[in-house]
């Protein structure tokens, strides 16, 4: 049984519609951080498998790729607060929709301290490049990013939006300049392309790091709630996304990998500051500024797609209905606090408890392999409404039939790609990111089906949101 917010939830407690698809592409492409995403990840994945970087990547992105159309297609007939696990319950089963806001919880949330935790390490980079920092500092300067994204967040949609923009300026801008630079230094610095043998291994360890590079743009699927026109913006602002940030990787990547050693890459702390180096010496605050700003938009938009998720799990008494409570700018402030204030819990473990650094290294590694689950579960959910939703679901009716077939194509290319990445992570996981990861996400997905029982008599009906479109104000 389903039950229209109108019906449950008073007008108060519900998100302001105030974004426009104009907000939502910056916010898509913000979301993923992409010169963050290449500074943080660009080390390992050079380490992994040198210049089947690129292929790993292009693997990856297909299914992103058809995923944002499949997002798409769902946020056209169900906006919602929940987007994915809302989809699930929806269309699959009640059970399902419970086990997939268990993989959306720990997607999202292992994917905000590896953002709060190198934010410091480059903050510090930028003020004192040659203190050794302390714990408590690090520790503070973490603190710092960490309530400095929370700030918009608790202001509302909008605001949020706005500063988006201003950061999102900062990062294309920088793009740019770097592009022209390196072209322009492309012939004293290119570097021959050697791809070898391929590391099959590397490759797929880092076709799953990657998932947390791609990931992102889908943060309008949640904003669906708080969008003027929930029916027609939220998913098209995310297809945009994800081929904006494909720009962005397809611009980064090889100039990088064209005009840096390998071996200088390979396990870089922030390999885009060893490129620009070489670029433009002895100016490495011209790459950590922009880093700094994607890694600061990334921080509050990945939160911000956790937080309405849970706002709507909390809506629903998925888990507690205090998760959905909203303050004066009907923002769920709970939600906001709770998920920051855990986030900077990690963060402390992870710096002040040396025995347990390599633990909560490796739990929040597996953040890759969360995301590609719950992409994994779209694309089965989109799959199962393609072939079974005509019949069942009146909504199914508004996808025309020669849509219906690419996407029903489309998804089930996407579930077999993702669902062979999963199963083959467990085999090469333990040798390319540690020795433990494997038993680590065994146990995560196995109390998955304990939050899966434990919940089935606490949510009510899940709600619906009447997708209104809100007049333009002037």
């Amino acid at each position: 049984m389903a039950i229209t917010a109108d019906e449950l939830v008073p007008e108060t407690q519900r998100l302001k519609q105030t974004l426009r698809l104009r907000d939502l592409v910056p916010l898509s492409v913000s979301s993923v951080g992409p010169i963050f995403s290449v500074a943080a990840t660009g080390g390992v994945m050079a380490a992994d498998a040198g210049w089947w970087t690129l292929p790993a990547i292009a693997l990856l992105a297909l299914p992103f790729v058809i995923s944002a159309f499949i997002f798409r297609m769902l946020n056209r007939l169900f906006p919602h607060a929940g987007a994915s696990y809302h989809w699930s319950a929806r269309i699959v089963s009640r059970t399902v929709g419970r086990y997939q806001a268990w993989i959306l919880i720990l997607a999202y949330f292992f994917s905000i301290p590896p953002i709060a935790i190198p934010a410091s390490a480059y903050t510090l980079a930028l003020i004192a490049p040659h203190y050794n920092a302390p714990p408590i500092v690090q520790l503070s300067v973490a603190l710092f990013w960490i309530v400095f994204a929370a700030v918009p967040l608790l202001l509302g949609a909008r605001p949020m939006a706005k500063v988006t923009q201003v950061f999102f300026a900062i990062e294309v801008l920088s793009l740019t300049a770097f592009t022209v630079v390196g072209l322009i230094e492309m012939p004293h610095l290119a570097m021959p392309v050697h791809f070898g043998t391929p590391p099959i291994g590397g490759i797929l360890v880092v076709a799953v790091i990657a998932a947390t590079i791609l990931d992102g743009w889908e943060v309008d699927s949640y904003a669906a709630e708080e969008c003027r026109r929930p029916q027609s913006d939220p998913g098209t602002g995310g297809i945009i996304g994800v081929f904006g940030a494909l720009l962005f990787y397809a611009i980064l990547y090889p100039l990088m990998l064209l005009e840096t050693p390998i071996g200088h890459l390979a396990n870089a702390v922030d390999p885009l500051a060893v490129w620009s180096q070489r670029l433009v010496p002895g100016a490495p605050w011209l790459m950590i500024v922009p880093v700094l700003c994607s890694s600061a938009g990334a921080l509050w938009l990945v939160a911000y797609t956790l937080i309405r998720a849970m706002y709507a799990m909390g809506r629903e008494n998925l888990i507690s209905p205090s998760f959905a409570r909203l303050n004066r700018q009907r923002v769920p402030h709970v939600a906001t606090i709770a998920v920051f204030g855990a986030a900077a819990l990690i963060v402390a473990f992870r710096l002040f408890v040396p025995s347990l650094a390599s633990f909560f290294s490796l739990v929040l590694s597996a953040a890759g392999f969360f995301l590609i689950a719950e992409f994994f579960l779209d694309s089965v959910t989109a799959v199962v409404f393609l072939i079974a939703g005509h019949r069942k679901m009146p909504d199914a009716e508004q996808v025309r039939p020669a849509a219906r077939g690419l996407l029903l194509a489309g998804s089930v290319l996407s579930a077999m790609i993702l669902g062979a990445l999963l199963v083959l992570f467990f085999f090469y996981g333990p040798i390319g990111i540690g020795h433990g990861i494997d038993q680590i996400i065994a146990v995560l997905l196995g109390v998955g089906v304990a939050f899966t029982w434990w919940t089935r008599r606490r949510a009510t009906a899940f709600v619906t949101f009447g997708g209104r479109d809100v007049t333009e104000e002037a």
